[in-house]
């Protein structure tokens, strides 16, 4: 099962927000609403956060079986 989880606490250390990653870094909000209900996106979405945040992937996602 795939979590976003870890994004919304990594959000709240770098002190951004969801409105930010949507207005500031230009994040597709289709996008923002997709990893709120932790659906599949692209590996190259992932790529482009991590490089936003200045953070590594397992910042972003968490993986565990179900």
């Amino acid at each position: 099962m795939i979590s976003y989880s870890p994004l919304w606490h990594t959000l709240k250390i770098k002190d951004e927000t969801t409105y930010t990653l949507i207005h500031k870094h230009n994040i597709d909000p289709k996008i923002v609403h997709k990893l709120k209900h932790n659906q599949n996106v692209t590996l190259q979405t992932l790529e482009r956060l991590c490089l936003t945040l200045h953070c590594q992937i397992q910042d972003i996602v968490l993986i565990s079986e179900d």
